[in-house]
């Protein structure tokens, strides 16, 4: 049996966060994502000399690491880090305070005692910054200025740098010249990555791709109506004109931008977020491009289902999707090849939960089974299994990082005769596709259509005022009314708004707590080109799109709950409960599979805490389905506390809090998951606050979790609850 082509396609991203016109600067994912993501995967690739696999760097990530070696860089981030910590202003003092956690607690704060211990004397969600800050000397404010850098150091530097490891293992007490010092080796990581991608690509291990420059959506500046192949009853924005010339030139500038930067035209792109329709082929050939990717859902959806995935998640005719494609406008032809999403999404969202080392193997495990099943049927041709996600956003969920797993990852990789890591280009070449798609399906890597970008009302009116600043751009143009600078100047800032991430955050699909500066920012670009044409900016520029603010997690139940714990959907008992519905919290990422829970119910009554688990189908059936044999519930406050039930598949199941030997409630599996939780366990009063969340295991293994990121959040209500309620 031949080895099976296995095809690593990281997409390194961020959308362009500065403003040319003022030099301001919100944001400092570039950076901070740059010491850890940028350089870690990079150095990873460079570990394993056997090891082949395929980058691609947006144009607008790479414009900002340049800005920022170059000295002609920064953001606000890292101007309140250089401030001497004893010379802060009250509002420098307090943005730090808001803005210097912004890590994951469990992987990144959490490890080290000294950023755990600021952590924990902000007391985020309970008290102000106001009320916060007095409890911060100048030592913490200084050491919270260095921690907020270090942690967002990857792993690796600390084993390499022998100096940057003992400044690690000091802690804490750090002094301005330590912070100095720490913030110049940042610079000189950052310096690093585009030399070590040059050596990457020359060395051959690497392959170098792009995406149009400031990531659009392609199909959509084409136009709009494409929207309706995925979703024919979608409202549309009132205006329609096609942006066609926009799409060219946002390809056309990257392809020329790759190539002064890395020597060499990129051979391959990823359509901003798998974007793709028929009607850009053409202009993607146009440009030199010889191959895109996208999602799996684009070739089932192109090819009449003949690809499909069963309700299990198998595939039907597997083979099918283990290959590359052809699609062709006329005389213009792309190559094409199809993430597997699922597997993809196990790295992204599910192993960071596991044991790294097994997670690894399983991953090459069925990476193998597919060419198991593939090879008889594909006609002699090698199976070309490709994984394509975020590079930089699923690690720091990983508690080191994603190092063991990488590693472990790539060397078995390269070590196994049954599978060969590929750059897509060489796989291509070797064995170019000869399959074709008639017509190629039009939406994205996400349910295979544009519902996050053109889907709610406030992408439409995005949409709208993009379309309105660029008549007046056009018009300004027809008219010679400003000059050849201030015009080119203001196209730029057009190009910048049509990327795609000022679009992801509008609707209710995705949340941060920066929702509100990312709609600011959208709208300061198109304000910008106002500014340059020397025209007033229109008064709706000044309101924000993004009305509902960041959506709730879940809703909170509003009675008492008067549930018998038996397994059985009885709606009465649970109509008063609060509901999550599982699906993904991660702000920049989306998973695409499904996992077991679908939905928790949640309240109480009088002495329990009550949740109930939905599935797909039967919970029972979709439990032993599973594998799963424990469902644990962590509960991050009262911290310390989890609670394990186990016994599935058995006549009862049993409860117990932290393995102790008395029960701590009950439980009953059939078509739901119930389980009451006695209150004077959890040793909670009326008023205490609940932070928890559910995980599934199977064999020892995260399976599922939900949320898959954040907490459930409760009160434990008074007796008087609902009469409170009522009177409110």
């Amino acid at each position: 049996m031949r080895p099976v082509s296995l095809a690593f396609f990281w997409h390194q991203h961020q959308p362009y966060y500065p403003n040319d016109l003022t030099g301001e600067n919100e944001f400092p994912w570039v950076r901070l994502h740059g010491t850890k993501d940028y350089w870690g995967m990079a150095r990873h690739i460079q570990e394993v000399p056997e090891f082949r696999c395929t980058v691609n760097l947006v144009p607008s990530l790479l414009v900002q690491l340049l800005r920022y070696t170059d000295g002609s860089g920064s953001d606000r981030h890292l101007d309140v880090s250089r401030m001497p910590a004893d010379g802060l202003s009250k509002a420098d003092a307090l943005y730090l305070l808001d803005h210097f956690f912004m890590a994951n607690g469990d992987s990144m704060i959490r490890p080290s005692p000294r950023y755990h211990e600021l952590f924990l004397k902000r007391r985020v969600g309970t008290d102000s910054l106001e009320s916060a800050l007095p409890r911060f000397t100048t030592r913490d404010l200084r050491d919270l200025q260095v921690w907020s850098n270090l942690a967002w150091m990857h792993p690796i530097l600390f084993e390499v740098d022998p100096d940057l490891r003992e400044f690690k293992h000091k802690g804490q007490s750090y002094s301005e010249a330590d912070k100095a010092w720490l913030l110049d080796k940042q610079l000189e990581v950052l310096r690093q990555i585009i030399p070590l991608h040059r050596q990457l690509a020359a060395g051959g291990q690497v392959e170098l791709t792009t995406t149009p420059f400031y990531h659009p959506i392609l199909p959509l500046l084409w136009d709009k109506r494409l929207a309706r192949q995925a979703m024919p009853g979608c409202e549309l924005p009132q205006h329609l004109d096609s942006y066609r010339e926009d799409a060219a030139e946002q390809l056309r500038r990257a392809v020329v931008f790759h190539t002064e930067l890395f020597g060499e035209k990129p051979r391959g792109m990823w359509p901003s977020e798998g974007s793709v329709a028929q009607e850009i082929i053409g202009a993607i050939a146009d440009v030199g491009i010889e191959w895109i990717a996208t999602d799996e859902e684009i070739l089932m959806a192109s090819t009449g289902d003949t690809v499909s995935r069963d309700p299990h998640g198998h595939l039907r005719h597997p083979e099918l999707l283990y290959r590359p494609w052809l699609a062709a406008d006329g005389d213009k032809q792309l190559q094409m090849i199809f993430r597997d999403h699922s597997l993809s999404d196990l790295i992204g969202f599910q192993y960071q939960r596991a044991d790294y080392v097994m997670a690894a193997m399983d991953f090459l495990g069925r990476v193998e089974e597919i060419g198991r099943v593939t090879q008889p049927i594909n006609g002699g041709k090698p199976t070309l299994v490709p994984i394509i996600l975020d590079g930089e956003n699923c690690w720091e969920y990983y508690h080191d990082g994603g190092v063991t797993f990488l590693r472990t990852l790539y060397q078995e990789a390269a070590r196994r005769g049954s599978i060969d890591p590929v750059r897509i280009v060489d796989h291509l070449r070797e064995h170019p596709a000869t399959d074709r798609i008639d017509r190629l399906f039009a939406g994205s890597w996400i349910s295979h259509n544009f519902a996050i970008w053109i889907g709610h009302h406030e992408d439409r009116t995005a949409w709208d005022l993009l379309h309105d600043a660029r008549e007046q751009l056009q018009l300004a143009q027809a008219k010679s009314s400003v000059t050849p600078e201030k015009l080119k100047q203001a196209w730029q800032e057009l190009f910048i708004a049509e990327g795609s991430d000022w679009f992801w955050w509008y609707g209710p699909e995705f949340g941060s707590a920066q929702d509100t500066l990312f709609d600011r920012l959208f709208r300061t670009h198109l304000q910008n080109i106002y500014s340059l044409l020397g025209e007033p900016a229109p008064a709706n520029l000044n309101v924000p799109i993004k009305r509902n603010g960041h959506r709730r997690l879940h809703t909170l139940p509003t009675g008492f709950l008067p549930v018998r714990v038996d397994g059985r959907a009885t709606f009465f008992e649970w109509i008063s409960a609060g509901i999550y519905n599982s699906g993904s919290q991660r702000g920049t990422m989306a998973q695409v599979t499904d996992g077991v829970i679908r939905r928790i119910h949640m309240g109480f009554d009088q002495t329990r805490l009550l949740l109930r688990v939905e599935t797909a189908r039967r919970a029972g059936e979709d439990f032993e389905r599973s594998g799963i044999d424990e469902l644990r519930i962590r509960f991050v406050e009262p911290e310390g506390l989890e609670l394990t039930v186990t016994g599935f598949g058995q006549a009862t199941l049993s409860v117990r809090l932290n393995d102790a030997g008395s029960s701590a409630g009950e439980a009953a599996i059939g078509q739901v998951f119930e389980l009451g939780i006695l209150l004077s366990v959890l040793d909670v009063q009326p008023g205490s606050v609940l932070k928890f969340f559910v995980e599934l295991f199977a064999l020892g293994q995260s399976c599922d979790r939900a949320p898959r990121e954040m907490t459930l959040e409760l009160t434990v209500p008074p007796p008087d609850f609902e009469h409170i309620l009522w009177q409110v």
